[in-house]
C-alpha cells in the first residue's frame, strides 16, 4: 500500500525516466513479476520524491544524502524491514546505473542496512494453555497420548523435535527428570512438573501398550501404527486441539515452549534459570523473553497501581 506521505507526489521527469529504464532493464534480465515491478517503482519513486524535496535528483545522490534519507525514515518511524527492503532496491538501481556507465561512483557503497529488532516469540495466555491442555479426549488412547505430550511440552519447555525424539530410557518419572538431546547433540537434564508426570504415567500404563501392539519400540510417544510420532503429525494434532478448545491466538510449532518461558518469567523466574531449562547456549537468546515479561509488568502497573 502506498505511504500517505508520498501519495500526492511523483518524481520529476528525468528521475522517472531513469526508474522506468531500470525496471525495464531488470524485466529483460530476470522477467520480474508485475508485483515486483510495482514494488521497485514505488520504492524508487519515494526516494526520488524525498530527494526532490531536498533539491536533489537521483543522478546527484551522495553517500551523505543516503544517510540523511535513512535517518529521516527512522525519525518518521518507518519499519526497519521496509527500510532495508527499500535500501536493497536503491542499491540495485545504482549498481545498474554504474554497470551501464551512467554514473561513475556507486553512492550506496559502505551504507549499512538498518538493524532489525528481533521479533517477539508468539505465546498464548495461561487461560488458553489450560483450555488447550484440557481439550483432548483422555478416554481415547490417542487423546490420552496427546494430553501427555501437551502437558510435557508446556511443563518442560521442550522443542517439538526433542519431545517426539524422547525414548523410554530418557525419562525418570520417580526423580521427575528428562535426559534431553537438544541442538548440536547437547544433552541436558530437564525437570518435569507433577502434572506432566501424572499424565505420563497414565499414558504409559493405559495408552502406550495399546499403541505399541506386539512391537517393543524405544520411542516414548507412538503413532496409531506403533511407530515414533513425527513432528508434522504432532503439529497437526496441536492445531486440531487448539481449534477444539477455541484458542484464537496464532500458533506456531514453538508456541507452548514460548508460553513455558513467558509464564515462568511472569511468575518471577530467574532469566538464567529459564536459559538452562530451554537449553539456550547464550543468555542473549533467552533475553528476548524479558521484553514480554516487561510488557506484562507494565500492564499490571497500569491495571492495579493507583497512579498507573
Amino acid at each position: 500500500m502506498p505511504d500517505a506521505r508520498f501519495t500526492a507526489q511523483s518524481p520529476d521527469s528525468k528521475d522517472a525516466a531513469l526508474i522506468k529504464e531500470f525496471i525495464q532493464g531488470l524485466w529483460m534480465e530476470r522477467g520480474l513479476s508485475d508485483n515486483t515491478q510495482s514494488s521497485y517503482r514505488r520504492d524508487l519513486n519515494q526516494f526520488a520524491c524525498w530527494l526532490n524535496q531536498q533539491g536533489k535528483s537521483l543522478m546527484a545522490v551522495t553517500q551523505s544524502d543516503l544517510q540523511h534519507y535513512l535517518a529521516w525514515r527512522l525519525s518518521e518511524a518507518f519499519k526497519a524491514s521496509s527500510t532495508a527492503r527499500q535500501l536493497s532496491c536503491i542499491r540495485g538501481f545504482y549498481r545498474y546505473l554504474l554497470r551501464e556507465s551512467v554514473i561513475d561512483v556507486d553512492p550506496t557503497l559502505n551504507i549499512s542496512n538498518p538493524k532489525r529488532g528481533r521479533a517477539l516469540p508468539k505465546s498464548i495466555s495461561e487461560a488458553e494453555v489450560d483450555a488447550l491442555l484440557e481439550a483432548p479426549d483422555v478416554e481415547d488412547s490417542l487423546g490420552l497420548r496427546d494430553r501427555a505430550m501437551l502437558e510435557l511440552l508446556y511443563g518442560s519447555g521442550l522443542r517439538i523435535s526433542e519431545l517426539i525424539g524422547l525414548e523410554v530410557g530418557q525419562i525418570d518419572l520417580r526423580a521427575g527428570l528428562l535426559q534431553v538431546v537438544g541442538k548440536g547433540d547437547k544433552e541436558r537434564l530437564v525437570p518435569v512438573g507433577e502434572a506432566a508426570i501424572d499424565w505420563l504415567k497414565r499414558y504409559q500404563s493405559a495408552s502406550r501398550p495399546l499403541l505399541m501392539g506386539a512391537t517393543n519400540p524405544e520411542a516414548l510417544f507412538l503413532s496409531r501404527r506403533g511407530q515414533q510420532m513425527t513432528r508434522q503429525t504432532f503439529w497437526h494434532r496441536i492445531k486440531f486441539w487448539a481449534q477444539q478448545a477455541g484458542v484464537k491466538s496464532e500458533l506456531s510449532p514453538h508456541t507452548l515452549r514460548h508460553a513455558f518461558a513467558t509464564h515462568l518469567l511472569n511468575h518471577g523466574a530467574d532469566l538464567r534459570a529459564v536459559q538452562m531449562l530451554l537449553g539456550h547456549a547464550n543468555l542473549s537468546t533467552t533475553q528476548i523473553y524479558t521484553q514480554i515479561a516487561t510488557h506484562r509488568l507494565e500492564q499490571l502497573h497500569k491495571q492495579f497501581h493507583p497512579r498507573g
